[in-house]
């Protein structure tokens, strides 16, 4: 039961979602298995602290709110036990991202800063967009920083992973609007309201795609069948978002549309490193 609870607490789906794209075109640009396994180990720790560090913060407004679906909140997981997995996976993410190189462990390390500074003070503020274009942005200087080399990340991909960062952003915040509006949260996509800022994270994901499938070079056929499905799929979450249906459909389809922007990226590996 306290196992499940320190899960929920991490924001799993999130928080594996972008170590296992990480890992995918990280194996894209030619790391190795144990690479691959090094970047899959300190992308996940990463992101379990912010996503620690963000229920930790705000488990009072939650607990007011009455989510139950968060187990702080709920009272299925104490305090002092998330606190002190978020410290563990500070302890160990630090050595770990290091251990790419000091180039691509101060881009990973300024990136999950990022996403701490999110948690403790941005999202309530206009520049709430800011972390996840930064960090998603820096999360690609990671990948390539860590090959041999060192090679500096292609502009369009740190392009597209801020775009991707950004989008899932606006649409993540939708369900929850007005809760945090009434909780004092006015964050860029609170102040635009959930209609709008549903069709403006949908936007962010398209063109997030659209840079990835018309990238350098000439486009291949399934880049075009690609750019289809993830437009699609990124259409899909902004209506669903707009209309207020599902509380996580668009979040969940945010992620489908980043899983086909990272298969278009598999598929561009010669322009990668």
């Amino acid at each position: 039961m306290l196992l499940k609870g320190l899960v929920g607490s991490s924001h799993p789906v999130p928080s594996l979602a972008v170590a296992t794209f990480a890992t995918l075109v990280s194996a894209a640009c030619g790391r190795s298995a144990a690479g691959c396994v090094l970047v899959a180990a300190t992308v996940l720790t990463g992101q379990l602290s912010i996503g620690w560090c963000n229920d930790l913060v705000d488990r009072e407004r939650d607990r007011i709110a009455g989510r139950t679906d968060k187990p702080l909140a709920s009272g299925a997981v104490s305090s002092g036990l998330v606190t002190g997995a978020c410290a563990l996976a500070v302890a160990c993410c630090v050595p770990l991202s290091f251990a790419s190189g000091w180039r691509a462990g101060t881009a990973h390390l300024l990136g999950v800063a990022g996403g701490w500074a999110y948690d403790l003070g941005l999202k309530r503020t206009i520049w709430s967009w800011l972390p996840y274009a930064v960090s998603f942005g820096l999360l690609a200087a990671f990948i390539t920083l860590g090959l041999p080399g060192h090679p500096a990340p292609p502009w369009w991909m740190v392009a597209a992973g801020a775009l991707l960062g950004t989008g899932a952003h606006f649409l993540n915040v939708v369900p929850d609007v007005e809760q945090d509006l009434a909780a004092g949260v006015r964050g860029l996509p609170q102040r635009l309201g959930a209609v709008r800022s549903a069709v403006v994270g949908a936007g962010l994901l398209t063109l997030a795609c659209v840079v990835v499938a018309l990238g350098p070079g000439e486009p291949p056929w399934w880049a075009w069948a690609g750019l289809v499905l993830a437009v699609g799929a990124a259409a899909a979450a902004g209506l669903v978002g707009a209309r207020g249906g599902s509380r996580r459909t668009p979040f969940l389809l945010a992620i489908l549309t980043a899983a086909l922007a990272v298969a278009l990226l598999v598929g561009r590996a010669p322009h990668l490193g």
